[in-house]
């Protein structure tokens, strides 16, 4: 049984289906800002984070990890922060999954579970160091808030620091349209 890995260079070598999500693998760490959705704010702890259109600032952490086998690992963890001092509110959002290659070199599918208790199902696409996913399914847990879309677009850059993995997200509540929702720019941690 192997291990997961987010080392490229340690344990099972990675499934030749994964090619194009390759550059993913590994812990990705920083912050971003984002907007709580017309009707409908994110949960932290069973209390909204901040009213429709509220701005907020948020650290994360994300882990892509494989074992091997046609697929990586995915965890993303985030806590709010105080936009001024950076200090840390308190734990946030937390979602898991699978990113699973797709039925050609550039598609891709992936699977995921949020804390605020929806159960996501996305299709992408992936191109030059970028992964474009859109939902196909969303499904919320009976006491969970209704999500009609949600859109993602990740990108890896090679700044002057080193490559950073950032990512783009709009989300469609329930009988409204796709709008901005977070963004997000993570350094190799």
């Amino acid at each position: 049984m192997e291990p997961d890995t987010t080392d490229l260079r340690a344990g099972a070598p990675i499934h030749d289906s994964l090619l194009a999500l390759l550059p993913l693998v590994g812990v990705w760490r920083g912050a971003g800002t984002g907007v709580s959705p017309g009707g409908h704010a994110p949960i932290a702890g069973g209390t909204p984070i901040a009213s429709a259109g509220a701005e907020f600032a948020y650290g994360q952490q994300v882990t892509f990890a494989h074992d091997g086998r046609p697929f990586l690992s995915y965890e993303a963890r985030a806590w709010l922060v105080d936009p001024s001092s950076g200090d840390v509110i308190r734990q946030a959002w937390r979602e898991t999954g699978f990113w699973r290659a797709g039925a050609t070199e550039d598609d891709f599918e992936v699977v995921l579970a949020s804390n605020t208790g929806q159960a996501m199902q996305y299709a992408g696409v992936a191109g030059d160091l970028r992964w474009e996913l859109t939902s196909t399914s969303l499904v919320p847990a009976a006491t969970a808030k209704p999500v009609d879309a949600e859109r993602r677009l990740y990108a890896i850059l090679n700044s002057a620091g080193g490559p950073e993995l950032v990512y783009a997200a709009e989300l469609a509540p329930a009988g409204r349209p796709l709008a901005t929702h977070l963004h997000a720019r993570l350094s190799p941690a």
